[in-house]
């Protein structure tokens, strides 16, 4: 058994925030959590200690998009590059493809899962069962129905958790059900849905948003499609985007009044900029500019983001105006639930996996533990910046 012991500092935990603790480990899991110091602390020097950050939309990283390497190298490299900013579970993310790819897709992360790649927890289909007006940066040649032949490649068995992002006007109710029915968790996203069509999405089994406001119709107050469904709802998980691009501070702060804060939940959209030192990059053949924290395309589309997990943290402290430990709520225990793994990750207790970030005092990522292994990152990758405030 290993102590992990910290002093002078915050660490987040279930039953509060605690100024110092021991963390006992053993075969990379916590056995006990003392809030006393026992042997060598590391000073905190007022930092803080969170559970790694879980992160449901990852499309790429370190120089690697997903939809270019859906093999096992193409996840370890996104992993690795996430793992530097505190990310310890994530899922690696295909943007709108074609059924060969999503096959090449989910079986490679059959096989990074079997070959214990670290942080891999499933993947994320994002399309191509989407609506073209809200297309985003996705390619609308990929776009295809939910057919036979699609929905079955999308139910087999898998090691990992499987989660897909549709248009409930675009997919039928049963066929949302049917996925649902075969444990693939479903999110609404790039959607032009009416009220009726989202409620209905939900009312089959959908459990998720993806990117809420974003690639969907606003909210007016005759029409409140999508996002007045999800604001409604008070049992699905809302992923959102904290870099002060996509989403207005403004909205981000209505949406945390509109929500128990167990149903919001942070996500990077992260692109390969992020642990790059190369920024730009293509995304099939559309090239991608990268400059001042945004992603964009020719026309000026946003396309992903270039932030990772600790820098969408603090956004939603600084433009959420939330506690950090109410950020790390949103960026660890709420996506494990969505993902169904709290009983083994998303908090720091005794039974769960000795995944932890260890944060400055201003919340920049110093180090990452995984399975009671720390890393300190490498000094070339430096943290994304702050969040954009509007």
């Amino acid at each position: 058994m290993t102590i992990h012991a910290f002093a002078n500092g915050h660490i987040v935990t279930p039953g509060g925030v605690l100024p110092a603790a021991s963390l006992d480990v053993e075969g990379g899991i916590i056995v006990a959590l003392d809030p006393q110091i026992r042997g060598d602390a590391i000073d905190l020097d007022g930092g803080w200690i969170m559970p790694g950050f879980v992160d449901v939309q990852v499309n790429g990283g370190g120089g690697v998009l997903f939809n270019d390497a859906p093999d096992v190298d193409g996840i370890a490299a996104i992993g690795a590059a996430h793992r530097r900013y505190g990310t310890t579970a994530f899922l690696p993310t295909l943007i709108s493809e074609t059924p060969a790819i999503i096959g090449r897709a989910l079986d490679a992360v059959d096989d990074a899962i079997a070959a214990g790649v670290p942080g891999v927890v499933g993947i994320h289909v994002e399309g191509p069962c989407i609506n073209p007006a809200r297309k985003g940066i996705h390619d609308p040649r990929r776009f295809r129905p939910l057919d036979d032949a699609l929905l079955d490649l999308l139910t087999r068995p898998r090691r990992g958790k499987v989660m897909v992002t549709l248009a409930p006007e675009i997919v039928p109710s049963d066929r949302i059900a049917a996925l649902v029915a075969a444990g693939v968790i479903v999110s609404l996203g790039h959607s032009d849905a009416t009220l009726d069509e989202a409620q209905a999405g939900f009312a089959a089994g959908a459990s998720g948003v993806t990117h809420l406001f974003n690639a969907m119709s606003p909210l007016l107050h005759r029409a409140p499609g999508l996002v007045g469904a999800a604001l409604d709802n008070q049992a699905v998980w809302c992923g959102i985007i904290a870099d002060g691009f996509h989403v207005d501070p403004a909205v981000l702060r209505v949406a945390l009044r509109s929500r128990p804060h167990d149903r919001l939940m942070l996500i990077s959209d992260a692109m390969p900029s992020v642990g790059a030192a190369e920024k730009d990059f293509l995304l099939g053949d559309v090239p991608i500019h990268v400059e001042g924290g945004r992603c964009l395309g020719p026309d000026g589309t946003l396309a992903g983001c270039d932030i990772d997990m600790a820098a969408a943290l603090r956004g939603a402290v600084s433009m959420m105006q939330l506690s950090p430990q109410d950020a790390s709520t949103m960026a660890s225990a709420n996506p494990a639930a969505l993902l169904g793994l709290l009983a083994e990750r998303g908090a720091l207790a005794a039974s769960l996996r000795a995944d932890w970030v260890q944060l400055s005092a201003d919340l920049q990522p110093v180090a990452t533990t995984v399975g009671g292994d720390r890393a300190e990152p490498e000094p070339f990758f430096a943290p994304a910046p702050a969040a954009h405030v509007a």
